[in-house]
C-alpha cells in the first residue's frame, strides 16, 4: 500500500448514473480535493472510476464494484470478477459485501477473500452485524467495516452511525474495524476513533452536494412551517 490509512479519514467518492456528479473525470477531481482536505484515503466505486482516480493520486484506494444482480442481496463487489477488475484498475484494498447472503458466483466467502489476497490486495469485508464480523475475520479479512449496518433488515435501524456495532466489534474481534455509514458530524469521526476504530469513511456528508443541500432546505422548510402564521 502506498501510504497509511490508520487513525485517519478516507473519503468515499461515488456518484450514481442518475446523478449530477456522475462520471470518473469528476470523481477523479473529488477524490484530488478530497487529497487537499487532508484525507488519507479513497474509497471508490467501478474499475472506471478507480483507474480515473488512481492517476491523479497516490493515496490508498478502497474499491468497490456495485453490481446488482438478480436473485441475489449481494452486490457490494458481489463476485470474483468484479473484484479481480477493481484490482486491476489500481485498488489497493478490496470491499466486498460479507453479509450471509449466498454470494452470485457461488463462492464461499472465505474462497473469494482468498482469491483477493492472492492477488497482491487486502479485502476489506462490509457487514452489518457482530456475527458476521465475527465471520469475516475467521474468513481471513484485513479489515471489517461497519458500512451495512442497517441496509440489511435484521441489523439495526437508527439515523445514527453504529457506534454500538464499533465498539462491539472491536472489543470481539482483533483485525482492525472500520465505521462508515451515517456520518455526517466530524465529531462523529473523532467518536468512532475513539472507540477504537482503525479509521473512518465518510461518503455522502462530503461528495453528495445535492444531498447536502437538501438538509439545509429541509431545516428551512421545518423553520417555515414552526412559524406559519406569525
Amino acid at each position: 500500500m502506498r501510504r497509511t490509512i490508520m487513525k485517519g479519514l478516507v473519503v468515499s467518492c461515488q456518484a450514481m448514473p442518475h446523478e449530477p456528479l456522475y462520471g470518473s473525470e469528476l470523481m477523479a477531481a473529488m477524490a484530488k480535493a478530497a487529497e487537499h482536505g487532508g484525507a488519507v484515503g479513497i474509497r471508490a466505486n467501478s474499475a472506471q472510476d478507480i483507474a480515473a482516480i488512481r492517476k491523479v493520486t497516490e493515496l490508498p484506494i478502497i474499491g468497490i464494484n456495485k453490481r446488482e444482480i438478480a436473485d441475489s442481496s449481494i452486490y457490494i463487489t458481489p463476485t470474483l470478477k468484479d473484484a479481480i477488475d477493481v484490482i486491476d484498475a489500481g485498488a489497493d484494498i478490496v470491499a466486498i459485501d460479507a453479509t450471509t447472503g449466498v454470494r452470485p458466483d457461488g463462492k464461499t466467502l472465505a474462497n473469494t477473500i482468498k482469491a483477493i489476497k492472492d492477488r497482491g490486495a487486502q479485502i476489506m469485508c462490509d457487514i452489518s452485524t457482530l456475527e458476521e464480523g465475527i465471520r469475516a475475520s475467521q474468513a481471513g479479512a484485513d479489515f471489517i467495516s461497519t458500512t451495512l449496518s442497517g441496509f440489511t433488515p435484521y441489523s439495526t435501524q437508527q439515523e445514527e452511525p453504529d457506534f454500538k456495532l464499533v465498539s462491539e466489534l472491536v472489543g470481539k474481534i482483533s483485525v482492525p474495524i472500520v465505521a462508515e455509514g451515517r456520518i455526517w458530524e466530524p465529531r462523529q469521526v473523532v467518536m468512532a476513533l475513539e472507540l477504537g476504530a482503525a479509521f473512518v469513511v465518510v461518503g455522502t456528508a462530503i461528495t453528495r452536494p445535492q444531498v447536502i443541500t437538501q438538509r439545509f432546505v429541509d431545516e428551512i422548510r421545518e423553520w417555515k412551517r414552526n412559524n406559519a402564521g406569525r
